[in-house]
Parts: C-alpha cells; sequence; structure tokens
C-alpha cells in the first residue's frame, strides 16, 4: 500500500474529522484522481514532439495517455479540427496516490526557485490545479532524452465541496502552499 495512503488513513481522516467537524470519516474530503496533461502546440509542424511527451508522460504516470484533438479550427493557429494537440492521463487509486508522493517528495523540492504552491489556485470546488514548467524535474525522465521541454499542467480532483476543506486536505498530505500573507 502506498505510503502517503497510509498516512491518509491513519493520520489526515481524523484531523480533518475534528478539524472541520464531520461526523464520520466518510464525509472527509478525499482524494478523486489526478489529471496530469500536456498541451504540445507544435505538434501541429512536427507530431514527434507529440510522441515524445506520450512516452515522457507514460514514464511518469506508468499509463498510456490518451491523445487531445482539436476541437473546432482556428485559422491563425493553422489548426484544424481534429488535429492532435496534447495528451492527458487520469490517474487514479495506487497510482495516484504513488504520483502525489513523488511530486511532494521529490519532484516540487527539485523546480528552481520554489517558495511553495500558491494556495489560491483552487476552482471553488475544492480541486486544485499546477502546473510545471519542464518535465526535468521529475527523476524518471533522463534529461539525455529530452530534445524540447514541454511543461504540463497537474490537477487534484477531490470530494471537498469548497475551497477550504480541498485546502486542508492537501495541507494535511503535505502539499507546500505558500504562506497566505506572502505574494
Amino acid at each position: 500500500m502506498p505510503r502517503l495512503k497510509d498516512k491518509f488513513r491513519d493520520e489526515v481522516v481524523p484531523a480533518l474529522r475534528d478539524r472541520l467537524g464531520k461526523a464520520n470519516d466518510l464525509a472527509v474530503p478525499r482524494l478523486e484522481k489526478i489529471v496530469i496533461s500536456m498541451g504540445v502546440g507544435e505538434a501541429i509542424v512536427d507530431s514527434k514532439k507529440l510522441d515524445e511527451a506520450v512516452v515522457h508522460l507514460t514514464t511518469l504516470s506508468g499509463q498510456k495517455p490518451q491523445i487531445t484533438r482539436a476541437r473546432r479550427s482556428v485559422a491563425g493557429f493553422k489548426l484544424r479540427e481534429g488535429n492532435a494537440v496534447g495528451c492527458r492521463v487520469t490517474l487514479r487509486r495506487q497510482r495516484m496516490w504513488e504520483f502525489l508522493d513523488r511530486l511532494i517528495a521529490l519532484v516540487l523540492p527539485r523546480v528552481r526557485d520554489f517558495r511553495g504552491l500558491n494556495p489560491r489556485s483552487f476552482d471553488g470546488r475544492g480541486n486544485y490545479s499546477l502546473g510545471l514548467t519542464e518535465q526535468m524535474v521529475f527523476p524518471e525522465i533522463d534529461p539525455d532524452s529530452v530534445s524540447n521541454t514541454q511543461g504540463m499542467n497537474i490537477t487534484l480532483v477531490t470530494t471537498a465541496q469548497v475551497d477550504e476543506e480541498g485546502r486542508e486536505l492537501l495541507r494535511e498530505l503535505g502539499m507546500p502552499f505558500q504562506k497566505e500573507d506572502e505574494d
């Protein structure tokens, strides 16, 4: 069983139940899934860049990504409806917990000039999104295999109904948020 899931079950649930005033363990907010997406706009011109992004996302997540396609044509970007423009993967259960553990313990400390995550990046329903500018902060990615750096968006979807409950859940799990008064 993943280390972070044990921590959630043994420490986080009782702490959140008391702090949020929930009646039982099932009312406590929990992590539902993690969605990792990479938008590869250059894939319109060079499809090898999308192939490289798919390989890296497979290495990071342990499962095959889904190719995302353009919904409509945009002449200014030379984009046609149906063109492959990115990839995404949805992690649940054990892979989700292992990825979150690696993100908190290994990846975020390796980000250059990291001062903590923005505590205001919630969507109003308790879900948190963060962006990374390059995939090389992950230890699984071999820097020699990277021909072009690619950013990614990571969304942590929770069962919390409001941002404050989601923030408390992620803070208890160990997400390094900035202090509220810092800007």
